[in-house]
């Protein structure tokens, strides 16, 4: 109707008839989007999508084709802006690389790992929803969700792989406000959780997988065939354990919250003394005659993925290894095994190796990992100087032949892509980048309740401004800006949080910073 009325009023006149059509095209796109956008145009980075259309051959099209993601991409996401072009390229390029593994099958949406296998494989699920909890329809989510859970074939699939799926939906939750469509589920995460129990749980109560379906083979400590407990899975059936409570204590049934925070408490207790080397100050693998693997991995930051650890110096110095030029550190990224390791990329190249490259997957655990341990913490350990070093490093690493590439894995020093330039690892869709960008560098920080909680891992000094705009919420729209001097949006100086283009929260530092919704 609005529309309607504005072009009658253009018609009034004795413009060309193009310029009528093209003020209703126009006045149709603002329409569409200018909801979700408080202070950026959206239409200042159309150049970014429109670069990575011309730079492929489109092998595979899903739900949403090249011509059509900028379209896509307008309606479904935050939109970004920082100092930095290269930070805000590669969030938009994972956001289309993301869309392209959205498929629209028979019974759904589900998301694909690998573009030229449509069948869904759920190693890198709960990524999947990290990521996807920030786009505004959800619908793709909620079948894709229902995908794993309500079909017996389904979840036997699931169970291929190690997963923190009620972890990662609780925290879903978190963003979206959706209580209905969690407590929907809580009879199957119960269920997939008991299943898991039944299939991996040894006497004692911790966990044990084949590195393969920890979806990490060919590691050091690993193997295909022996039944060791790792540091991953015992994390994520803690984090899942908790997460079940959590969503039992919201359906008010208080007897199952217990019990499964009873169970969260015997998995943290038992990953402490069992899986932690006081020799090496860190969490390792424990091989079938119950000796340590004696090397250090990356998996062993994953218990803080969960604030598994106890907050104490003992756990803290784990942290040390991770800016350890001899540890973990590499010019290319954070590497899946300790450098100073004499079996340190000694399995062979291009087999899916686990023995020291660099993984997007493990990059993604990592900082996660390392952003709880910042925000929720008592160290002194790493600063947020070393967060962002880590993920300005995850920046470069994502480039192939001059253009945005998100591959499988890559050399550590020299940055080149492993098994990544063939059609199998196009557009790999194995890790998170722009809910690193968003509740890590940005800050924005996920709670149960109506409190907006901005903890920027961003230092002072890097960038004089950002803007994170058209953030599903709640049910609100949010927008974050850093503005130092106040000169870039015009809205003062600091940090400001506006929930439906409403000012509720400003800070004049990086710091944690508070609001209350409307």
């Amino acid at each position: 109707m609005i529309l309607a009325a504005k072009y009658a009023n253009y018609a009034k006149g004795k413009l060309p008839m193009f310029f009528y059509f093209a003020c209703f095209a126009y006045f149709a796109v603002q329409n569409s989007f200018a909801g979700n956008l408080t202070v950026l145009d959206s239409a200042n980075f159309s150049n970014c999508v429109a670069h990575f259309n011309s730079m492929e051959d489109e092998n595979v099209t899903n739900f949403v084709s090249n011509a059509d993601s900028w379209s896509w991409l307008q309606k479904e996401i935050p939109f970004f802006e920082c100092p930095d072009k290269e930070v805000e390229e590669i969030y938009y390029f994972r956001w289309w690389s993301f869309r392209k593994h959205i498929e629209q099958t028979t019974n759904g949406f589900v998301l694909t790992e690998f573009l030229t296998k449509p069948q869904p494989i759920s190693s890198a699920l709960g990524f999947h929803i990290a990521e996807g909890r920030w786009l505004h329809d959800q619908n793709y989510l909620d079948d894709y969700v229902r995908y794993w859970l309500r079909d017996d074939n389904h979840r036997q699939q699931l169970h291929r792989y190690s997963s923190w799926l009620e972890a990662a939906l609780y925290q879903r939750y978190l963003v979206t406000g959706d209580k209905t469509f969690l407590l929907s589920l809580l009879d199957n995460l119960v269920a997939d959780y008991r299943q898991w129990e039944n299939e991996k749980q040894i006497a004692g109560g911790l966990f044990w997988q084949f590195d393969v379906r920890d979806a990490m083979e060919e590691s050091i400590s690993g193997s295909r065939t022996e039944k060791n407990i790792r540091p991953t899975i015992n994390s994520y059936m803690f984090g899942n354990a908790q997460a079940i409570a959590k969503i039992a204590r919201l359906a008010g049934n208080k007897k199952l919250a217990d019990k499964f925070d009873s169970k969260a408490a015997q998995l943290k207790k038992l990953v402490q003394k069992t899986l932690w080397n006081d020799s090496a100050n860190f969490f390792e693998v424990v091989h079938t005659n119950r000796t340590f693997s004696n090397v250090r991995e990356q998996i062993g930051f994953i218990p803080w993925m969960f604030e598994l650890p106890d907050d104490n110096k003992n756990y803290s110095s784990a942290w040390n290894q991770l800016t350890d030029a001899k540890g973990f550190s590499a010019p290319f990224g954070i590497t899946t095994a300790e450098r100073r390791s004499p079996f340190f990329r000694t399995h062979g190249y291009g087999h899916c190796e686990w023995d020291g490259a660099v993984w997007p997957f493990a990059t993604s655990q990592t900082l996660d990992a390392l952003a709880n341990f910042l925000r929720d913490y008592k160290q002194s350990v790493v600063t947020k100087a070393n967060y962002f070093n880590a993920f300005l490093t995850y920046v470069h690493s994502q480039s192939a032949d001059g253009k945005p590439y998100i591959g499988e894995y890559l050399d550590e020093t020299t940055g080149q892509w492993i098994n990544g330039k063939a059609g199998r690892s196009r557009y790999y869709n194995h890790s998170t980048f722009a809910d690193l960008v968003i509740a890590g560098v940005v800050g924005l920080v996920p709670r149960t309740d109506n409190v907006v909680e901005i903890f920027p891992l961003l230092p002072d000094g890097v960038w004089n401004y950002f803007c994170l705009d058209g953030v599903n919420y709640h049910g609100h729209t949010l927008t974050i800006i850093w503005d130092k001097d106040g000169t870039k949006y015009n809205r003062g100086t600091g940090l400001i949080v506006l929930a439906d283009g409403n000012e509720i929260a400003r800070g004049q530092k990086l710091a944690k910073l508070t609001g209350k919704l409307p």
